[in-house]
């Protein structure tokens, strides 16, 4: 059975698409979209990635949101703190024994957005 091997892309609609992806740059470094042959897409480091879908009712995020990306990060201290420099707060701090810790920000747009420190 052929298996796919990662999340090519992650498309969500935005009221101002260029300042949300410079938002994404800027505070959790992830590359721009090309625009040419010689810029570079965001290049994630290889890892677990996990597809969940929830119930509908679930209250793990938001209700009026159809999704939450969650993406790894190497030190989720430091991101944090980067985070909060900036003006950017986290919530829902939690850690699961083998499997690290977590918390979550939200982007300009409200969209959820889980950071997790595998252990």
């Amino acid at each position: 059975m052929e298996k796919v091997l990662g999340i090519g892309g992650l498309f969500i609609r935005a009221d101002d698409p260029d300042a949300l992806a410079k938002w994404y740059w800027e505070r959790l470094g992830i590359s721009l979209v090309p625009q040419g042959p010689t810029d570079r897409p965001w290049i994630s480091e290889q890892g677990p990635t996990i597809f969940s879908p929830f119930p509908k009712d679930s209250d793990y995020f938001a209700e009026n949101r159809q999704f939450m990306v969650n993406f790894r990060v190497r030190d989720l201290d430091a991101m944090l703190a980067q985070l909060a420099a900036a003006g950017h707060e986290a919530t829902h701090h939690s850690a699961m024994d083998g499997i690290g810790k977590f918390a979550r920000v939200h982007d300009p747009e409200g969209n959820p957005i889980e950071l997790w420190e595998a252990e």
